[in-house]
């Protein structure tokens, strides 16, 4: 028993070690052998052991000679971004992102997947199992080099329990969907609210990179906001901040448990489109709404223009609500907004100056529907470089 332990801890100390200076190698690339023996504190011998071992694996390469202090020129080493890969997954309304990263969070390939409607929790996992497979056999990318697999998901996500407790488009309440994640895709899952996500991808690598707080809004089936204080993405108490999409904003007719909010209900994408129909417009619910509105109101249509302002009017409510209490240096609009033309953009504008003490930036989204992907990705990198320390 005692042998036995002292196996184990070998074995664990070992991987410690190479973690160690896989972690020093993702932080500063080209190193020498010396150098991470001094960084990482161990002994050169084990270092050269531990490199020599994952230059076999493809870990690690050897990329030319640094300067010499004296002796012979070392030998530099980096991490190889290509030994693993990373997922990352995004669902909204009856729509499924999916991309294979490297280490260094450069999309690889990526594929879009429509969801069969209606749209239940059973076919949304169904759909995740399918297009990962599809993915992986399109990039040439092997299962067993996926560390893990960053989800995206609309609703209240509690992440550190991986539990779904309030998602109306999906009708998840309450329940482990990290685990059944996990069980059915055989992979460490990362799971977080959808425009969480996009707002991390926006911060790290799109509209939002060198800010400090920003808030994301996104408009899509429902409606939502990402915020970031002091370069972390804030969750609230019970992971439930940026849900805006439950204000008190348009008309609100009674709402039951699991329903979407009363702002979503008038002013998400599915709110706009019912709000066309009831006034008799012809609108295409396969294309933008808000560019379709546009054009039928250049067109000559008060009806599209009279909706096109009651829909600038509720947007521009929301983000006053919304930076009034935060102010952010910057607000990003996203989804269904991102298709808003310079009158748009305007208007809203306008009504703001009206409303709140001070403006924030306002920009368009950068990254699109990249955005999710980018922050889901980076968010399986930044659990296994944590893990790793």
């Amino acid at each position: 028993m005692i042998g036995r332990g002292k196996t184990g801890n070998a074995k664990f100390v070992k991987q410690m070690n190479r973690e160690g200076i896989l972690h020093q190698l993702r932080q500063e690339p080209r190193l020498s052998r010396a150098e991470l023996a001094v960084k990482t504190k161990l002994s050169r011998p084990c270092v050269s052991a531990l490199v020599e071992e994952m230059i076999h694996e493809g870990l690690i390469r050897e990329v030319g000679t640094g300067e010499s202090r004296g002796g012979r020129r070392p030998i530099l080493l980096e991490y190889n971004v290509q030994a693993y890969a990373v997922v990352g997954a995004v669902f909204e309304g009856s729509e499924l992102e999916m991309a294979v990263a490297d280490m260094k969070g450069e999309l690889i390939a990526q594929m879009h997947t429509r969801l069969k409607q209606p749209v239940d929790g059973e076919s949304a996992l169904q759909a995740l199992e399918e297009t990962l497979e599809r993915l992986l056999v399109a990039s040439g990318t092997d299962r067993g080099r996926v560390i893990g697999i960053g989800v995206g998901l609309p609703g209240i996500t509690q992440r550190r329990s991986g539990t779904v407790s309030h998602a109306p488009s999906t009708g998840w309440m309450d329940l482990p969907v990290g685990r059944e994640i996990e069980e059915r895709l055989q992979l460490p899952v990362v799971l977080d609210n959808d425009v969480n996500m996009m707002t991390q991808g926006e911060f790290f690598g799109g509209a939002g990179s060198g800010v400090s707080s920003l808030v994301y809004m996104y408009v899509g089936t429902g409606i939502g906001a990402g915020i970031i204080l002091d370069k972390q993405l804030y969750r609230g108490s019970k992971e439930a901040s940026g849900e805006i999409g439950y204000m008190r904003i348009g008309d609100s007719p009674g709402r039951r448990k699991g329903e979407f909010g009363v702002f979503e209900k008038n002013f998400s994408v599915n709110g706009i489109h019912g709000k066309a129909k009831a006034l008799g417009l012809e609108v295409d619910p396969e294309t933008s709404i808000l560019r379709q509105l546009i054009r039928l109101s250049e067109e000559g249509s008060s009806q599209a223009e009279g909706l096109l302002n009651d829909v600038y009017h509720g947007w521009a409510s929301g983000i006053a609500n919304t930076v009034s209490v935060l102010d952010p240096e910057m607000l990003v609009l996203s989804g269904e907004m991102v298709h808003l033309n310079e009158a748009g953009l305007n208007r809203i504008r306008e009504l703001l100056l009206d409303w709140v003490p001070v403006m924030p930036e306002i920009r368009l989204a950068a990254l699109r529907e990249r955005a999710g992907l980018m922050g889901a990705v980076h968010s399986v990198l930044e659990a296994h470089s944590y893990a790793s320390r």
